[in-house]
């Protein structure tokens, strides 16, 4: 079967984590910012797509190669054989970017992109004037980065971290492979206990009940791939069936809790389109109030930030609360996403490890606080 060059994007700070996860699925890797490189079929991008669970994207690397002017990127994209990729009918978008590169107009990037490809879809087409673009959707990026030309193939369409499962409500919940990483950070492996105790929508606890069992986070969805009319369609079939024949029964408790009932009621609804619902144990408490019997786990929490005045006066008084409760127990290794340096301060202790990381644009810390040292 042929072979790609494929690669993951990842949000800053998770290379690491996606490399040990693609080597955890069989895979060699290399790596720079923000992307993970790996060689592929087309069952090794079905495999990816649905069982990367702390990637952005998995995309086909088309082409690279140097490009100071627009002639050059315009012959070399033109060069590639397009009808292979793309059919007469096929709708696609041409996304742009350019860092610390000669040529740094991503419009005009896009626009002499999108021109080589069509001009040169229309002489193997045998057409002339529009090309229809009113078949399927094969969404493509062309990326400079000091002068380096990469033009890719997006086989994963929406971001990895829209599983399905979670449904629509106000506030600001983390992403999904956001909260997987954050949780692949930690010693948690589903062999022992995980408490949230702050779970908002609940994406930290499903998370870690979807690792857990052994559930692959693309269970729920399609990808830009099965709209390929190259690609072969069984193969996302079969190897959903696969996947879903691997789903094993959690071995340990995993507990969800927090003050607000509302907010509990849209968690278990998440939960239960994941199909862990029945894996997690929802509890209304506030977090100096909670209590429990489990040992030797991990505790895991996205607290409020406080940006706002007010709220951070609020914010510092929970981080207060935080650490006068969970830090009795000393069992369990205990992880912290906090926008506020001065979190050590208020909760009482310092941290064994800070890591920098950015939620969106904002740009957080996440604390770790290890019970044994051999602990990520």
């Amino acid at each position: 079967m042929k072979k790609y060059q494929l690669y993951t994007t990842m949000g800053a700070g998770f290379e690491s984590v996606v490399a040990k996860e693609l080597h955890s699925l069989g895979y060699e890797t290399t790596t720079e910012n923000g992307r993970v490189f790996f060689k592929g079929t087309q069952a090794d991008i079905v495999k990816t797509n649905l069982w990367l669970r702390t990637a952005d994207r998995v995309k086909i690397l088309l082409k690279e190669f140097k490009a100071t002017d627009f002639d050059t990127l315009y012959n070399q994209v033109y060069d590639i054989d397009w009808a292979t990729i793309l059919p007469i009918d096929a709708k696609f978008p041409v996304q742009g970017r350019s860092v610390r590169s000669k040529l740094h107009s991503e419009p005009g990037i896009q626009s002499i992109v999108k021109k080589a490809i069509v001009n040169k879809m229309s002489d193997q087409y045998h057409r002339r004037g529009f090309l229809p673009e009113s078949g399927n959707f094969y969404p493509l990026d062309i990326h400079l980065y000091k002068d380096t030309a990469r033009i890719s193939l997006d086989t994963s369409g929406d971001s990895l971290f829209k599983r399905g499962y979670r449904i629509e409500h106000g506030g600001a919940p983390l992403k999904e492979n956001f909260a997987a990483s954050l949780i692949k950070l930690t010693p948690f492996d589903g062999s022992h206990p995980l408490i949230d105790p702050m779970t908002g929508s609940g994406t930290l606890a499903i998370e870690a009940a979807l690792i857990g069992k052994n559930i692959a986070p693309g269970s729920w969805r399609k990808f830009a791939f099965d709209n390929f009319d190259w690609f072969d369609a069984k193969l996302h079939k079969d190897l959903l069936i696969e996947a879903k024949s691997k789903i094993k029964k959690l071995a340990t408790p995993i507990w969800a809790c927090d003050i607000d009932q509302s907010i509990l009621e849209i968690a278990k609804l998440n939960a239960n389109n994941a199909g862990v619902l029945q894996d997690i144990y929802f509890k209304q408490v506030a977090v100096k109030d909670l209590a429990t019997d489990l040992k030797n786990g991990v505790i895991i929490a996205n607290p409020p930030y406080g940006k706002r005045l007010k709220d951070k006066q609020s914010a510092e008084a929970l981080y207060t609360q935080m650490g006068a409760n969970l830090l009795k127990y000393d069992s369990f290794s205990q992880y912290y996403l906090v926008g506020d340096p001065n979190f050590e301060s208020f909760f009482g202790k310092k941290a064994t490890k800070k890591r920098k990381l950015f939620n969106g644009n904002l740009r957080v810390d996440f604390y770790q606080y290890w019970v044994k040292n051999d602990y990520k």
